[in-house]
Order: structure tokens, then C-alpha cells, then sequence
């Protein structure tokens, strides 16, 4: 058996339709061995079902234990396919791909969760997978709501370009003994959340209510943040031609939540991706941190399970919770591999019962096969068991992100991340902010509803 780890850095994410010289050129550094794909165009070709793959986790560092396991597992199942891991941070894994698609050297299968489905297939990146689903061990096995969402967010509901591996869901973490030692009540509501994070600020000792991202990744928290508090549950008007996000419910929620920072929070936080936010709250003594179900099990191990929770996003006045989705994580076969039978065998196998279980238990996620879905540990991980719930009872209403647009990780990430810090900063208003977040997303929505015709 071999497993080969790299690390990769990039900069920053092109859109589809722009290419940069460099980066295609420096492309060499991320050949995919014997039998790596090309570029887009290329329509590779089913192989013999056996050798060598590629397989890019778009997580690395952070998944890339459980991913070995997984792949000693299917090598030890398939010894004549032979797995090569290659480990991708998740800020880097979307420019990656795309230099990858325009110049060549892309992998067999690799990490392609919902917003990242509708840039990659709109490259022609990505290879169907209704037919070898429909064929496979999995037909019937899988989440139908998540599998429903990876086809929505392509564009398209009639293709499916990936394979769920896992839903995740915004929690509020909350270290217990420090609301316990401050006589606090649960942060089950938005004011009883910003009362907590006043109280338990005491910023010469180092003591924060709350950690607020403002790194890699903060523009999804903030909407969710600003959807959670202003109650509204469409991202779009009732047109479907225009974004609610610079809705004035939302500047003023926002406003409010962009003045948490440097209040109730380390200074720190400008900065700070989830990573480093999650490892701060692990071994600091910060009151309340907004993440996902991902960081879970790194809290019980930092933390144990007596000093903290993990509960569903605070409600709004009457009870009324409000979230935006979190996108279904899941494995895409690319186009231009030049062995897609083994590399749809790879998918098959993380994605069957067993396998997909063993990863979401460590990951502290909602797995996507169902029969995982009923395993015993999921009982255990109370804010996975809490996040279920809420979305099955009718107390939570999902504010359903565009990942369809093939521009919105560009939107939402490169190009107005620096503003949010700026927002952060006192430098741009919430105003001018989401104005300027609303102008780019319904141009990306009138191109997109010209495309569809």
C-alpha cells in the first residue's frame, strides 16, 4: 500500500472565465502521476479498472487521518488500485481545481461539495454520475434531500455531479462551566447570545464572550448571523431577480454582529479562519463560538465533554429560528481522468456504510448514507443529534444559498472577505458592504437566469 501526502498553497481564486498566465504555468508542480487527468477538455476515458488514482480531499489537514484509514481500507478491498492522497486546505482547494481544469493535471476524484459544484461543471470539469449511481451499491442508500441539493446546486436538477458524503450545520458552541460560574442562562436566543458575550468579556484578563470570524470563510457566518436575527427567509425577492441580503432588517443585523468585534473578541479574530478560531476557543477561555458540526470532535478533545455544548443557531423573537444552508459535502469523478472505473470504485467504497460512517463519526457530521444515518454514535454526538432534530421538527427555516451561480465562491469569498474586515475595522459600513455584496449577486443572477433562457 502507498500513501503519499503533499502540501499545496495558491493564491487567489480566478473566476471560470479568467485565466492567469502563472498559475497555469506553475501548474507542473501538481502532475497527477501515471494515470492523472488533463485539462477540462479532455474527455479521459474508463481505464481498466485497476492502477493507480488520484484523490484530492479538499479538506487536508484536517480530514486527512480518517482519509488514510479509508483508503488502507479500499486498497486493502482492491489491492490492484493503488490511492494516491493528496491533502488540499480548504481555503485553497477551489483556486487549486481551477488551475488544474485550465492548464492540466486535475485528479481522478477529489472533494467537491455544493459550493464548488456549479464553478467546476460550468468548466466542464466534472463527469456525470447519474447513470453510475443508478448502477452501483449506493442506488437507494443515499439521503434524498442530499442528493436533491448537490443536483440544485449544479445548475441543473437533472445531473448529479457528486456524491454526498455528509451534511453539515451551523452550531453554537458554548463553554458550559463559564456560563455555569456566571449564573448565565443557555444562549438559545439572539438576546440572551449577546448578553452572555457582554458579561463574559473582561478583556484584561483575556476573557471573551465570543470569537468572531473574520478570516478565510467569514461571509457565510455573517449571513448567517444576519438571516438568524433579521428573521428573513428567502435569499432572493419575490421576483428571484434580486438578493434580500442588503435588506435594511439585514444592515441592522449586521451592523449589530460586526460590532461584536474587538468589544467581546480578541482582536485577533480579523484574521482568523476556522481553524484558527476553533484552536482559540479550544484553549483559551472565550465564552461562545459560531462553527459547524466539523469542529465537534476537536472541541471534545481540547475540551472533554463536561465543559462544553454544541446547540442549534440561536431564535429570533416567537421562537423563530432562521439559518442559512450549509452546503452537502461530497466526491466528484473529474472528466479527464484516464481511469474513472477505479476512481468511481473509490467513490462507491467511501461513500458505503461502513466507510461513511467511520468518517462522519470523526468528522461530527450528518452522514449521508442512511443506513449510517441510523448508526449508534450519532445518539452519542449530542450536537449532531440536536442539529437533526431541529431540522426535522419545523423549528428551523433554511435560507438556501445561490450555490448554483457559478460565480458565488468568488462573490462570497475573495472578493468581499477583505470588506467584511474592513466593516470589522470601521472602514466600510455594513451599508456600503452589503450594497456593494447585493449588486454582485444579481448581476450573477441575471446572467445566470439569460443562460438558463
Amino acid at each position: 500500500m502507498k500513501i503519499s501526502i503533499r502540501s499545496h498553497s495558491t493564491g487567489r481564486r480566478r473566476t471560470p472565465t479568467v485565466v492567469v498566465l502563472g498559475a497555469v504555468l506553475a501548474l507542473t508542480v501538481t502532475a497527477c502521476g501515471d494515470d492523472g487527468g488533463g485539462a477540462s477538455g479532455d474527455g479521459g476515458a474508463e481505464g481498466s479498472g485497476t492502477g493507480k488514482i488520484v484523490f484530492w480531499d479538499n479538506n487536508g489537514g484536517v480530514r486527512t487521518d480518517i482519509w488514510k484509514e479509508i483508503i488502507a481500507d479500499f486498497e486493502k478491498a482492491h489491492p490492484d488500485i493503488d490511492v494516491e492522497y493528496v491533502g488540499i486546505a480548504a481555503t485553497e482547494y477551489q483556486s487549486k481545481v481551477d488551475t488544474a481544469i485550465q492548464g492540466g493535471g486535475l485528479p481522478d476524484v477529489g472533494g467537491v461539495g455544493a459550493a464548488m459544484i456549479a464553478g467546476f461543471a460550468a468548466q466542464g470539469a466534472l463527469e456525470p454520475l447519474d447513470e453510475r449511481l443508478a448502477g452501483s451499491s449506493l442506488d437507494g442508500e443515499l439521503n434524498e434531500d442530499m442528493v436533491t441539493s448537490l443536483r440544485a446546486a449544479g445548475g441543473a436538477e437533472d445531473t448529479l455531479y457528486s456524491i454526498p458524503t455528509s451534511a453539515n450545520n451551523g452550531v453554537l458552541y458554548y463553554r458550559t462551566d463559564l456560563f455555569e460560574k456566571a449564573g448565565l442562562p443557555q444562549p438559545t436566543t439572539w438576546d440572551a447570545f449577546y448578553a452572555a458575550a457582554r458579561k463574559l468579556t473582561a478583556a484584561g484578563r483575556n476573557e471573551f464572550g465570543y470569537t468572531i470570524r473574520g478570516g478565510a470563510g467569514s461571509i457565510a457566518q455573517a449571513l448567517d448571523a444576519m438571516y438568524g436575527q433579521s428573521g428573513i427567509t428567502s435569499f432572493w425577492d419575490g421576483s428571484g431577480e434580486r438578493t434580500t441580503v442588503n435588506d435594511p432588517r439585514n444592515v441592522a443585523a449586521l451592523e449589530k454582529y460586526a460590532g461584536l468585534y474587538k468589544k467581546v473578541t480578541p482582536a485577533a479574530d480579523l484574521n482568523n479562519d476556522f481553524t484558527k478560531m476553533v484552536a482559540q476557543w479550544d484553549s483559551g477561555t472565550i465564552g461562545m463560538l459560531h462553527h459547524n458540526l466539523g469542529s465537534y470532535q476537536d472541541h471534545v478533545k481540547a475540551l472533554g465533554v463536561g465543559k462544553f455544548r454544541g446547540i442549534p443557531h440561536p431564535t429570533g423573537p416567537g421562537g423563530k429560528r432562521v439559518q442559512v444552508s450549509n452546503p452537502v459535502d461530497g466526491m466528484g469523478l473529474f472528466k479527464a481522468s484516464r481511469n474513472k472505473e477505479a476512481a468511481w470504485k473509490f467513490i462507491e467504497f467511501a461513500t458505503s456504510h461502513a466507510q461513511n460512517s467511520k468518517f462522519n463519526e470523526t468528522a461530527g457530521q450528518v452522514p449521508s448514507h442512511t443506513g449510517a444515518a441510523k448508526d449508534a454514535w450519532i445518539s452519542r454526538a449530542e450536537p449532531t443529534k440536536l442539529a437533526a432534530q431541529a431540522l426535522g421538527d419545523g423549528s428551523t427555516t433554511i435560507v438556501q444559498l445561490p450555490y448554483y451561480l457559478p460565480d458565488w465562491n468568488t462573490i462570497s469569498k475573495a472578493d468581499n472577505e477583505p470588506n467584511f474586515q474592513k466593516v470589522l475595522l470601521g472602514d466600510m459600513s455594513a451599508r456600503d458592504f452589503l450594497d456593494t455584496l447585493a449588486g454582485q449577486l444579481n448581476e450573477a443572477q441575471e446572467e445566470w437566469r439569460q443562460q438558463k433562457g
